[in-house]
């Protein structure tokens, strides 16, 4: 297992197979990537799963696919079959916004992935239309058809904004109950945002935490997933993403990233450090060499933000 100078495992692996997107979000960081044509420089299936394999020989475990919409992707079964099969890996996820997982979701399960997240900031169609341009109804069909294709957990994100969906944080954790998911609730990050926009509709997150302490039954924290907490109401579990501006959420951060055109990156809110790996790859560099990469860009991670 790598270890940071800070002394953090990296254990986590973030790829982004793709920028392009069917939606349209207002509130959409691009995983802090800058926005660029991705075109000629998008990774193949065999790239992605060879990169993959490097990450976990080093004893990265987890490996979630992001975006973009990663399920824009018409080779995104292949892509997932190609990583569930590497050896050692222990879970394989993806974030979608589940707009296009009804036809997908039991092939995704069949060919290896464990878990899904999917992006759903109201149950108000009217209002999921103006902060995404899409059609809610999609959504709400993926989200069963990945309950009912057997994949576990699958977890609903909803980004809270200030004055917008706050009034329906209960409606959604009603829905979560109802089918059999677990409610993410996520503060919104500064990251590739107006900040006006920011500024106008940031929720912090103290206010339902309070709430949901008095709730739950239990409460734990996901010890490397920044010590998030997790609430266990009597019916449903609701967890809290808080932002990454924060010291806690540094001090146990221990994910890497890929960037769609295949650069590592150390950090959600980093630029300046990338590495790129997917050159050196087509190049006819070797799996020891993409490792030296690896290790190189494990020990430029530090805590973006300290006490």
């Amino acid at each position: 297992m790598l270890k940071d100078r800070f002394g953090r495992p990296l254990l986590n692996f973030r790829i982004a197979v793709t920028q392009n997107c069917n939606l349209n979000c207002v509130y959409c960081h691009r995983e802090g990537e800058e926005r660029k044509d991705t075109r000629q420089t998008e990774m193949t299936v065999d790239e992605i799963v060879k990169i993959a394999e490097v990450a976990v020989n080093l004893g990265i475990s987890k490996v979630k696919l992001t975006g973009g919409e990663p399920l824009t992707r018409k080779d995104i079964p292949e892509i997932v079959e190609g990583i569930a099969a590497i050896k050692g890996l222990e879970d394989l996820a993806i974030t979608t916004n589940g707009t296009l997982l009804q036809g997908l979701a039991e092939e995704l399960r069949r060919r290896g992935l464990k878990r899904v997240n999917i992006n759903i900031p109201s149950l108000n169609a009217e209002k999921y239309a103006k902060l995404t341009g899409g059609d809610l109804r999609h959504v709400l069909n993926g989200i069963k058809a990945a309950v009912k294709a057997g994949i576990h957990p699958v977890k609903l994100n909803m980004l809270l904004l200030k004055g917008v969906n706050t009034d329906e944080i209960w409606r959604m954790a009603h829905f979560a109950e109802q089918t059999g998911t677990i409610l993410q609730l996520i503060e919104l990050e500064p990251i590739n945002l107006d900040k006006e926009f920011y500024v106008q509709y940031h929720q912090p997150l103290d206010g339902i935490a309070a709430e949901l302490e008095r709730k739950a039954l239990k409460i734990e924290a996901r010890r490397y997933m920044h010590n998030r907490l997790v609430y266990h109401l009597p019916n449903v579990k609701i967890e809290l993403v808080p932002p990454i501006e924060n010291t806690e959420f540094c001090a146990h951060c221990t994910r890497i990233r890929l960037t769609s055109d295949g650069k590592l990156k150390t950090c959600l809110m980093r630029n300046d450090d990338l590495i790129d790996v997917l050159t050196p790859l087509r190049n006819g560099a070797s799996p020891r060499e993409i490792a030296e990469l690896f290790k190189l860009a494990n020990q430029k991670r530090r805590p973006y933000y300290t006490a």
